[in-house]
């Protein structure tokens, strides 16, 4: 299995100053600063980052084990919600809440639901985050008549 890379540099103090990250891979860069962290600017941050990376890996690994499962899904579309607060003299990860639409021919509302929960907990993101922030699951099975 490849080792992927992603780097950032940060200029200046806490408060003022601004940094930018991007992937190895040179497929995302960004700047980010106190500001679109911790407060309302506009822009990207790291936990937006979590987010994305949580909320894909989780959809890929849904699909493999819906695969596994015997089900061939058409559409898995999955949002994270990643919040930030200060805990003591710190800021922490405290909650990351996906939420999931799946559209899959031929399953019923309970094997869907122990799947997407399966899917949570196994996904390498998952995984890196056990022990940090509480991560909560709302998945919704589609009809035809939703699509």
């Amino acid at each position: 299995m490849p080792t992927r890379k992603a780097e950032a540099e940060w200029k200046g103090d806490l408060k003022h100053g601004q940094g930018w990250f991007k992937t190895g891979s040179g497929s995302f860069e960004g700047t980010y600063s106190f500001g679109t962290r911790f407060e309302e600017d506009p822009g990207t941050n790291p936990e937006e980052l979590i987010g994305a990376a949580h909320a894909g890996c989780f959809s890929m690994a849904f699909a493999g084990d819906l695969g596994k499962a015997g089900f061939n899904p058409v559409r898995i579309h999955t949002t994270e919600k990643v919040t930030v607060e200060k805990v003591g003299d710190g800021f922490t990860i405290t909650k990351a809440q996906l939420h999931t639409e799946a559209e899959i021919p031929g399953i019923d509302e309970d094997a869907f639901q122990k799947i997407a929960h399966a899917a949570k907990e196994g996904c390498p993101v998952s995984r890196a985050l056990v022990g940090g922030p509480e991560i909560t699951l709302e998945a919704v099975l589609l009809t035809p008549a939703q699509v």
